[in-house]
């Protein structure tokens, strides 16, 4: 059958969470595994919200020959209703991810409800969507893409040869974080930051500790895979350059569960970004069990790691070994902090609440050991059973989900089962004075307060750091919102930019006075 070139969208529906301080790496990644001769288009409905009959027609009008959806479980709802509009109009869609692995027969229609997807990629993608987009240009779409081998085990692909990733060719203008109507005051002052993009970059796959609330060993499997060095290394050269070309800020994030889960190998490619002078700003989650080591955190330091992300998730062991994750010691996170906040590096802290052993004042007595802490970036959340994880399977067995399907009637901070010592309403007000204590204009004036003694750029980074992550709860989308916020924020900014005014001239001197000769 003939082979027709196409016009494909990947899209990534809005995660009803966070609004995505970053794209998905997913999209970018399989925009690079395309078959040569087609056309992938990107839309992300975080940054570009659309609304279905907007998105339905802007497939029509673009000549969209095949639609690819990546959705987790918090995403998969509106993945559906969109899904739902685009095959509408006679456009196929694929859907794939970690939501569609877990219950397959949801988006195939097979579990006595709609159909949402005309096929569906089960598990890791990278090599079954060239095929999906062959089969799709020939007309003869399957209806489910797996990775098997030729016994019908699955497989897991190899990172070894990794695709390049042409960041310097992406239009990369709906992933500047930079609110539009702030760009023209920092391009009039020169602060460098009319643009900021965080990018998501993969080092390893697979993470072998199976904590009971996650769905990251089922999907990536408990062995890890990892790619080259150089692969990573020449990836951030790249970025670099592309910054430097723009005269914006790029800031990486690795994406991998757990960025150091192999010390020995993590220190290897740390040294080599250093030696190849790759170093950028970055971002990481890694255990706090695998902070304890010196010589990893001087590595991270100076190699240009910035942010670490903790997942703490309670300060009680109980409650840690009652969901699989005892290799977190509580007892050990004040010195794990310090140690980081010694090099300038400073940590995102994830805290569930919710758990078997909780009970009401939790959020309490959490902020109350925090404010002990160098200042970081808190965040909550609840306990949440999601499909096919030992979680959902145990509070399944238990009777204990009033929810089983909550992603279909997805609410964020909204509780789908009942706690053992605290009621569900309990566990939600516990999340919201968590967020609205830990976010106050009081609370961030008493961070920076904190690291006063640092130079004006930690701050200002600490401060819009702050103010994003606030959002997570407490959205501030759109320019009245921003302007509220920066109002409420008003006197910790202008101390902030009086002290970087004066550093700028001060800067700016100095380097004429070397220029000159003189000094």
């Amino acid at each position: 059958m003939r082979r027709f070139l196409m016009k494909i969208l990947l899209y990534c529906p809005d995660n009803g969470v966070t609004r995505n301080f970053m794209p998905h790496l997913w999209m970018f990644l399989l925009k690079s595994l395309t078959p040569a001769g087609h056309e992938v288009l990107l839309i992300d409905g975080n940054t570009q919200p659309l609304t279905d009959a907007e998105l339905a027609r802007f497939v029509q009008s673009e000549k969209i020959g095949l639609v690819g959806i990546g959705a987790m479980t918090r995403m998969i709802a509106r993945a559906y209703r969109v899904a739902d509009a685009i095959r509408a109009i006679g456009i196929p869609v694929v859907m794939g991810g970690p939501h569609v692995t877990e219950v397959p027969d949801e988006p195939l229609g097979r579990d006595g409800g709609s159909r949402h997807a005309d096929a569906i990629a089960l598990g890791e993608a990278d090599e079954t969507w060239p095929r999906i987009v062959e089969d799709a240009a020939r007309g003869e779409l399957k209806e489910i893409y797996a990775p098997l081998d030729d016994s019908g085990k699955e497989r897991k692909p190899s990172l070894g040869e990794y695709p390049l990733i042409r960041w310097d060719q992406m239009d990369l203008r709906q992933f500047n974080r930079i609110p539009a109507f702030v760009r023209p005051l920092m391009a009039r002052y020169k602060t460098g930051w009319e643009t900021f993009h965080l990018i998501p970059v993969e080092s390893g796959r697979g993470c072998p500790y199976g904590c009971e609330f996650c769905t990251v060993t089922g999907f990536f499997g408990d062995s890890i895979r990892f790619r080259s060095n150089q692969s990573i290394v020449d990836e951030l050269l790249l970025l670099k350059s592309q910054a430097q070309r723009t005269r914006g800020k790029i800031a990486v994030f690795f994406v991998d569960d757990n960025f150091a889960i192999h010390v020995k190998r993590t220190k290897s490619l740390l040294r080599d970004i250093i030696a190849a002078g790759a170093q950028t700003d970055w971002v990481a989650q890694i255990s706090a069990n695998l902070l304890r080591d010196e010589e990893l955190v001087d590595l991270i330091a100076e190699s240009g790691g910035k942010w670490i992300f903790i997942g703490m998730e309670s300060l009680d062991p109980a409650n840690l070994a009652s969901v699989n994750k005892s290799f977190n010691k509580p007892a050990d996170y004040a010195a794990v902090l310090q140690r980081l906040a010694r090099r300038n590096v400073y940590a995102i802290t994830s805290f569930i609440f919710g758990l078997d052993n909780d009970e009401a004042g939790v959020a309490g007595r959490t902020l109350a050991q925090i404010r002990t802490w160098p200042p970081g970036l808190p965040v909550f959340g609840q306990i949440t059973p999601f499909p096919a994880t030992p979680l959902y399977d145990r509070l399944l067995k238990e009777g204990r989900l009033t929810r089983p399907k909550h992603w279909l009637d997805f609410a964020p901070f909204r509780m789908a089962h009942t706690p053992r010592k605290m009621s569900i309403a309990q566990v939600e007000a516990e999340v919201k004075e968590a967020w609205r204590l830990s976010y106050s204009p009081a609370r961030t004036r008493e961070a920076l307060e904190s690291i006063q003694d640092q130079p004006a750029p930690y701050k200002i980074s600490h401060l819009i750091a702050r103010l994003f992550f606030r959002g997570i709860y407490f959205p501030h989308q759109g320019r009245w919102g921003w302007i509220k916020l920066i109002a409420q924020h008003s006197g910790i900014i202008a101390s902030i930019w009086q002290e970087f005014s004066y550093v700028r001239p001060a800067r700016r001197l100095e380097n004429t006075h070397r220029a000159s000769g003189c000094g």
